[in-house]
């Protein structure tokens, strides 16, 4: 099976209100609903995906100076999903920043949903991985 996970960005100053009245309650052009949506797929042989709540992420890499670096990141809002044949990977951001998740299974595999809150700064570290800039290990960060 696959794994398709769709993250939004939320625009603040939508009003559904608005979409309501006008546009029979769908975004419009001067109305728009996310900033930005990203998708990933994974092709691999999915088994399961398990959602995990107030956990830790482990940020790992190397420095500018090929140094390895581990910065664990607190509270957050991950899947994990598993396949047969490949190591587990997690997609999910930090709780403060998540305004809604879901996941299902289809047919042809699983479906995940994230929806980020877009008035609080936030890094994109890894692809799928969102960290509250306040979670950020400073550290990390070069002027």
């Amino acid at each position: 099976m696959k794994c398709k996970i769709h993250i939004y960005l939320l625009n603040d100053l939508f009003s559904q209100e608005f979409a309501d009245e006008h546009h029979e309650g769908n975004a419009s052009i001067d109305n728009v609903k996310y900033d930005w949506e990203d998708e990933l797929s994974i092709s691999s042989d999915v088994i399961s995906v398990t959602e995990h709540k107030g956990v830790s992420y482990p940020l790992a890499g190397m420095d500018e100076h090929d140094q390895a670096f581990q910065y664990d990141i607190p509270h957050m809002h991950l899947f994990q999903i598993d396949s047969s044949d490949a190591p587990s990977v997690y997609v999910g951001a930090s709780e403060s920043i998540v305004s809604a998740t879901s996941y299902q299974k289809n047919d042809d595999g699983f479906i995940i949903e994230i929806t980020l809150k877009d008035y609080e700064p936030m890094s994109n570290p890894i692809p799928g991985i969102f960290i509250a800039a306040k979670s950020f290990p400073k550290e990390l960060i070069r002027l």
